[in-house]
């Protein structure tokens, strides 16, 4: 190492740090061996789902310190069937919600709906042509609370969906697994799907409009903060561009990134600072 290269980290920054394992690892399964012991420690197998999601790697170009990339997709595929990241969200978004003072279920949420262009790998069947946003790919809802830090709920389909019947999913996944009763959304979500939520659901969708005054760019009230969670989970660069055949796991590696940011949020016991930038001479 150089002199004056600062200490390395463990090995990569998207790791678990062993506060953040701690909230992680009571919620896992139990293992299912047969007594035996499991070849890869749970740790790894989770850092590994991790740095995918962070880095955007392929599974099969997972770094050989790593656990299998097979080990790590099977793990990642039978968590998923067992509802482990619906699970593990709900749980840290609770403990999240408690530490800031807050009722651990919200009663109210807000909605929005961000559409990305999708890889050779996005078959045609779950695919499609977003007119607006001029994006051939798929489109993702996304309900989080008033403070928009933390993900109630993720739906995924082709990015052909208008946004009122898209929601729907969305919004019936929050009635059916929450008390939130009152959401609120931009002028997309207009029309008839507030009379559907209304009548179907008992929820109050209230639409947030741009004033009629505004010209230029301006922070819009209720409206920004879920628009900040979508820009946070692009940061994950395999979020970046919609790579997955089954939209399911799309969901997967938005919760799996949200899970990632609420055990930050729960352990940093400060204000998230940048990491420093290291130049070579």
């Amino acid at each position: 190492m150089p002199p004056g290269w600062p200490d390395a980290p463990d090995r990569y920054p998207s790791d678990l740090t062993d506060a953040q394992w701690e909230l992680i690892e009571p919620l896992l399964p139990e293992p299912n061996t047969g007594g035996r012991p499991e070849k890869h420690p749970r740790r790894e197998i989770v850092n590994a789902i991790l740095y995918v999601v962070r880095s955007g790697c392929p599974w099969r170009y997972l770094p050989t310190d790593l656990p299998p990339w097979q080990t790590v997709y099977w793990y990642f595929q039978q968590w998923e069937q067992a509802s482990l990241t619906e699970a593990l969200l709900t749980e840290l978004r609770i403990k999240a919600r408690r530490q800031a003072g807050r009722e651990g279920e919200p009663s109210a949420g807000i909605i929005d709906s961000q559409s990305v262009k999708g890889a050779d790998t996005v078959g045609r069947d779950s695919r499609g042509y977003d007119a607006g946003k001029k994006v051939n790919g798929r489109k993702r809802f996304i309900i989080t609370d008033t403070t928009g830090l933390l993900i109630i709920t993720v739906a995924v389909m082709a990015a052909s969906w208008q946004d009122r019947d898209g929601a729907k999913t969305a919004l019936l996944s929050a009635y059916l697994t929450t008390p939130i009763r009152h959401v609120f959304a931009d002028q997309g979500f207009a029309g008839r799907l507030v009379d559907w939520a209304r009548d179907t659901l008992r929820t109050t969708l209230e639409i947030v409009r741009k004033p009629a005054d505004q010209r230029g760019f301006n922070v819009i009230s209720r409206r920004w903060v879920v628009e900040r969670t979508l820009a946070w989970l692009t940061a994950c660069r395999r979020l970046a561009r919609d790579y997955e055949r089954d939209p399911a796991v799309s969901a997967a590696i938005i919760r799996w990134a949200a899970i990632a940011g609420i055990a930050r949020r729960l352990t940093r016991g400060g204000p998230a600072q940048r990491q420093p930038r290291y130049v070579c001479d």
